[in-house]
Formats: C-alpha cells, structure tokens, sequence
C-alpha cells in the first residue's frame, strides 16, 4: 500500500460548496488502470483525476480523468481543477500556458484572472439525427417541438446539446434518466437580456454513472463553439448547477484566432493524502 497526496478541488465557483468538485490524486504513475476506476466509482464524484508523468514532451503532465462508469478523453472541470491542482503543489509550466496531456491529446490552458482551458476540437459536431432528438425529448419529459435546435458538441464525453425556449424552461426540466440511457445530453436556455448570466446550462450523462452534473466544463466548451459569436455573444457568462443548489459560474471568451477559451474560478477544499 502506498500513499499519494490528494486534493479535492472546487471548480466554477469563488465559493466552497458551490461548484463541482474533482478528485485529484498527484504522482499517480504508481497505480495500475483498475485501481484509478476503482478509486473513482469510491470517490462517486462525477470525475477523479490521476496526474502523471508526461509522455509528450510538449506536455507538463499527463491526466488521465474517469467517471464512475469509466475513463474520459477530456473532460472541462477536472482541466481545470486538475492544473488548479497541480500549480498548488509547486508544478512550473515550461512557457506561459499550462499544457496538459490527455486522451484527445494536448490542451492548453491560459492563467489570468482565473484558469481557462481551450475548447478542444470536436470530435463530432453538426446536426443531430431525428431518432436521438427524439430519445432526448422523451428523456427530458418534453415534447418534441420545444427542442428548438440542436448539434452534436461532442469533445470526448459524447455531448448532444439541445437549445430549449428559455433558462426557465431549462430549469424546471424532470428528466427521465432510464429514458436517456446512455445518452449524453445537455440543454441550454438564455436569461433575459441583462441578466448576470447569459444562459442556463444543465448536464444528464446517465450513461456515465452521473444522473446531472453540476457544472460541466466540456458540455459548455461544445455549446460555445456552436452558439459563441452568434445566437451567444462572443463572451459570456452561463449559470449551471442551480437546480443542485450549486452557484457554477462558466466564463466563455473568444480570441482573435476565433480560439474560444472556457474559464472558472477553482479552490481546494480537501487537501491530504490516501493510501492505496
């Protein structure tokens, strides 16, 4: 048995209690894959993360990130609070970003005000079939007309996102997550215009053993890069995680090379260690 430092980490929010939280175990090239998914369905957090050693040498370490039901390729909030993480615990970047090195490869992060990652490229976009728009309404308990539109926002976990008439429509949702099954969908609705946020986000990945995620870093990259400069500004603010009672605040901008760069705040709130 062997001990490895450990943080629990608080993403999208300034506050404690009030975003996601990820499990982050530092040093972790000791232990073997069955041991990081047993530690993850332990955890019952939505992700747990193990930092590594980096086999690109571009990268500044390696994540590997699994849910309860498995390992992801990428995942928003575990970035985040995984380079939270590890700058916490004296990691120095080799240039000015932090590169991190997952599944779907190399991905950026910018440290200003708060950390932001930079929406990986899709790994499948575009329209989304009649059928699923279908199993997707059936799971969310709504007819099939309110799903105003959609597109595949998929950048690891599978993502579908659907855009509903409003945040109040996203709000009272009472998903059906036996209906859903396996799907990944997320729904999005705007605030009124001058409102502090400028939509509500809200995340149902039953197939990953979380029936709702409180706030969703990949889910609110996909829908940026669909609606960001467009039917959304090019910067903005979406709420997610008010029907958990949670406060996730996701900082949405757009570079000049069009880059779109999905930001939180992160805070520790657990730091120890755990024998394994």
């Amino acid at each position: 048995m062997s001990a490895y430092e450990f943080r629990q980490v608080d993403v999208f929010t300034n506050e404690p209690l009030l975003g996601n939280p990820v499990a982050v175990v530092h040093g972790a090239d000791g232990l073997g894959e069955d041991q990081m998914a047993a530690f993850a369905r332990w955890t019952n957090l939505s992700e747990t993360t193990f930092l590594l050693e980096p086999s690109d040498p571009a990268a500044d370490y390696r994540l590997r990130i699994f849910t309860p039901g498995g390992e992801l390729p990428f995942a928003g909030h575990p970035t985040l609070g995984s380079a939270h993480a590890w700058l916490e615990a004296g990691g120095e970047p080799k240039g000015a970003d932090v590169v991190q090195e997952c599944g779907v490869g190399l991905v950026s992060l910018q440290r200003g005000e708060r950390l932001a990652f930079a929406a990986p490229e899709l790994l499948q976009g575009g329209p989304v079939e009649e059928g699923v728009l279908e199993r997707i309404a059936a799971g969310l308990r709504i007819e099939r007309e309110e799903i105003l539109d959609a597109q595949w926002a998929d950048n690891g976990p599978g993502w579908v996102a659907v855009m509903l008439r409003d945040a109040a429509a996203v709000l009272a949702l009472t998903p059906d997550p036996t209906a859903l099954g396996d799907l990944a969908a997320g729904a999005v609705g705007a605030y009124p215009p001058g409102e502090e946020c400028a939509v509500e986000v809200r995340a149902f990945v039953g197939g990953l053993g979380v029936d709702e995620d409180p706030v969703t870093g990949s889910l609110n990259a996909g829908i940026a890069q669909w609606l960001a400069g467009g039917v959304l500004p090019a910067a903005y603010v979406a709420s997610q995680g008010t029907v958990m009672k949670r406060r996730g605040r996701v900082h949405v901008s757009t570079d000049h090379d069009n880059q779109i760069w999905v930001g939180g705040d992160t805070l520790t709130t657990i730091h120890g260690s755990l024998s394994l």
